[in-house]
């Protein structure tokens, strides 16, 4: 427990290195898994190893090892943390345990909220047509989702890019990269250090979705001129209010938009689309696998070693 403890808070702080470099350098789609499931380890393995040392703190306190029946002098004598140490992860893990729930409540109450004002709008092929003349688009989950789109919009696109918007927006229903979001969001929320893997992943929707529509269209040169078109016009106009924050901005123009070395989200998938698909990347994916693996084993190494800690001073 005495290094294995610390392996997942220490994974926290050198993982978020690597996500943007995952987002930028791999299939979105796979890139997307790969950064959902490692801010859910993620946030999961620190919280439990922040947990485990605030029970080796717990223990040392007379009136809890009575409880327990052990024996806070030789927990006192055993335990590999400093009671300091085992202070601070306490106080730190009522933080994440916290801020994580409050996260959940969120966005269960937004996406509550989506689904029902999805199921009371009136549709047609599943498409909200919404009479407001600043340019937007988003899409709205709930059973089923629906695709919103101003007349703004409309009247900014031609009808061949009414059908790259359309692609792209039902891309993200039908990939659920709502639940995607408010996953990653939960683990950075857990885990403040990881939220780069929440904005990486709101990144790489939106790269999965424009690679669908390229796809479906099978011409990524007109995807990328309608993705900077409709950018440029949502820039020049207010946005259209939204009735849920569980919404998704389908073309995620709301980032940074300057030089393609100042990493605004439009330039790089703009960039994407206009060269070759990218493929699965072997590295990453081992080098993520790898990680993951190392956060799981130390913290079931350390909860064992809690286990026989407790066993110990027990035995006294």
């Amino acid at each position: 427990m005495r290094i294995a403890v610390y392996l997942p808070l220490l994974l926290s702080l050198i993982a978020p290195l690597g996500a943007r470099p995952l987002s930028e350098r791999c299939e979105p789609r796979l890139a997307t898994w790969l950064l959902t499931t490692t801010a859910l380890v993620l946030g999961a393995a620190s919280t439990i190893s922040l947990g485990l040392l605030a029970v080796t703190g717990l223990i040392r306190i007379p009136q809890l090892a009575h409880l327990g029946h052990w024996s806070a002098r030789s927990a006192q004598h055993d335990d590999p943390a400093q009671l300091s140490v085992a202070l601070l992860a306490g106080l730190l893990l009522v933080g994440a345990v916290l801020t994580a729930a409050r996260m959940f409540w969120r966005r269960t109450r937004t996406l509550a909220a989506a689904a029902l004002d999805a199921a009371c709008m009136p549709t047609r092929d599943g498409t909200v047509i919404v009479d407001d003349e600043a340019p937007d688009a988003y899409a709205l989950p709930g059973l089923p989702g629906r695709v919103v789109v101003s007349t703004g919009m409309l009247h900014t696109l031609d009808a061949s890019e009414h059908h790259i918007l359309l692609a792209h927006e039902r891309a993200h229903l039908t990939a659920h990269h709502y639940a995607f979001v408010a996953l990653t969001q939960l683990g950075a929320a857990a885990n403040p250090l990881l939220r780069p893997f929440a904005a990486a992943v709101a990144y790489t929707i939106e790269r999965w979705a424009d690679e669908r529509a390229a796809a479906t269209t099978g011409n990524r040169t007109h995807v990328a001129r309608t993705v900077g078109k409709a950018a440029l016009a949502t820039r020049r106009a207010p946005t259209l209010p939204r009735a849920t924050g569980a919404a998704l901005g389908i073309l995620g123009i709301r980032g940074r938009c300057g030089p393609l070395a100042g990493a605004g989200p439009v330039p790089r998938r703009v960039a994407a689309l206009l060269n070759p698909p990218l493929r699965h990347h072997p590295a990453l994916t081992a080098a993520t696998a790898t990680v993951l693996t190392t956060a799981l084993l130390a913290t079931a190494e350390a909860a064992h070693d809690l286990h026989r800690l407790l066993q110990t001073v027990g035995a006294w």
